[in-house]
């Protein structure tokens, strides 16, 4: 298993062809205080399953902040179909949406996703304490 992709956005829809549309992605956050709350965001990953992988699979989110203290955990299933040997290996998208996210201090914040006994990483947020954006 490995991630293929990994993002945070504002939005996300996955369309008929198999095409993953994401609007406003972003890499950081600004808050005028904290703890600081996030109303919705959006967590996109596309997994790459192994060959031999079939069935279904559970998977779990931790988001862990500055000192790697815990901030969010989220669960989730996947159910995975075998391809021939001619097509890609089977894929799951995952588009999660969050909402009310608590941040409690400014800096790093990490997505970790952990399936099969792995854990990988997702993607990273920073959170900045700012009146506004640069």
């Amino acid at each position: 298993m490995r991630i293929l992709a990994s993002s945070l956005c504002d939005h996300a829809s996955a369309a008929a062809d198999g095409k993953l549309d994401m609007h406003g992605v972003f890499h950081d956050l600004y808050a005028p205080g904290f703890p600081a709350r996030q109303d919705s965001m959006t967590l996109v990953l596309v997994l790459e399953w192994g060959r031999g992988d079939n069935g279904r699979y559970s998977f779990r989110v931790d988001v862990t902040g500055p000192g790697g203290r815990p901030t969010l955990t989220v669960e989730g299933r996947s159910e995975v179909s075998p391809r021939p040997a001619d097509r890609p290996p089977p894929r799951t998208r995952v588009i999660l949406p969050l909402e009310d996210v608590v941040f409690p201090s400014p800096g790093r914040y990490e997505f970790r996703i952990t399936a099969k006994g792995r854990t990988l990483r997702g993607p990273v947020l920073y959170l900045t304490e700012a009146t506004q954006p640069p």
